[in-house]
């Protein structure tokens, strides 16, 4: 009777052991696994919990929680365009319609000036081709305004001279290139000119009686295929830095017989000047346009 009653507690022991212990074991199980396999572990809510903190919101703000905020890093756009607006880009506007403004009251000419002698004229852009037909020769002339402002404000200034007081003009000196044709040849001579700097200020310091130097002079002389755009370089080029003097006076001459002289060279740079300072005036109004996105 008593090892039947010992035998009966005995297992009775057992049994409640193994109750107690297999639910622990059990409890132990997750976090023995990944966080990342068990979404609504504790291990993550740490990490969420400091993301909402650092976003500066909680259960005291009032508000909804999120994890990222943009429009801190993103300058607000305020038209339909798509494009960034900064301050920076608002005082570059404005800055840009004040020097339309002050370039429209220093505009000498309305409209562009014309040129004496019967050129026609023809613009494309920056280009300009001017256009003469004497006796079955066609002269043609073409320059553009693209870097034609000599680059000696700079150097007047550095001298002392106050930027209100006798501040120099600003003039246009391109190179041009002048393409003479005749209606039995097959090709065209050119003259590839240029506006020495020292002789661009022609008319100062010249006393009377004396001689008037030529304002513009001939870089390189050239037989080119008529109606090409662009300059043959296997055609022979005759380059006038090491010319005899009395064969480059007759080619200026040539060129002075068909107008182009120093009046048509004078004539050239006002014209010039009015085009480079016409489209310089675009240009800042395309650019403010840009940088206001409209």
């Amino acid at each position: 009777m008593l090892k039947s009653l010992a035998r009966v507690v005995s297992t009775a022991a057992r049994f409640s052991t193994r109750t107690m212990a297999g639910p622990s074991t059990r409890a132990l199980e997750p976090f023995g696994r990944p966080a990342l396999c068990i979404p609504n572990s504790a291990t993550t809510r740490p990490f969420t919990r400091s993301i909402w903190m650092l976003r500066g919101s909680g259960a005291t703000s009032g508000s909804k929680p999120t994890l990222l905020n943009s429009s801190r890093a993103i300058p607000s756009v305020t038209c339909g365009c798509g494009g960034l607006h900064t301050e920076g880009d608002k005082a570059f506007a404005e800055f840009i319609s004040d020097e339309i403004k002050e370039e429209k009251k220093i505009k000498k000419h309305q409209s562009l000036p014309k040129m004496s002698g019967g050129w026609d004229i023809e613009l494309n852009g920056t280009e300009a081709k001017l256009i003469r037909t004497i006796a079955g020769e066609k002269v043609t002339v073409t320059f553009n305004v693209n870097n034609s402002i000599p680059p000696n404000f700079e150097e007047e200034a550095e001298q002392g001279q106050k930027a209100d007081e006798n501040e120099p003009e600003i003039t246009s000196t391109p190179n041009f290139v002048v393409e003479v044709t005749k209606q039995a040849a097959n090709n065209s001579l050119v003259f590839d000119c240029h506006y020495p700097e020292d002789e661009a200020s022609h008319g100062e310091g010249e006393g009377e009686g004396e001689e008037e130097s030529d304002i513009f002079a001939i870089r390189e002389v050239s037989f080119q295929p008529i109606g090409e755009g662009d300059w043959k370089e296997t055609s022979y080029t005759l380059n006038t830095d090491s010319l005899d003097w009395a064969l480059y006076d007759h080619l200026m001459d040539f060129l002075a017989d068909r107008g182009v002289d120093n009046t048509f060279a004078d004539e050239l740079m006002e014209l010039s000047t009015a085009l480079e300072h016409q489209e310089y005036i675009t240009f800042l109004e395309n650019l403010g346009s840009f940088v206001k996105c409209q």
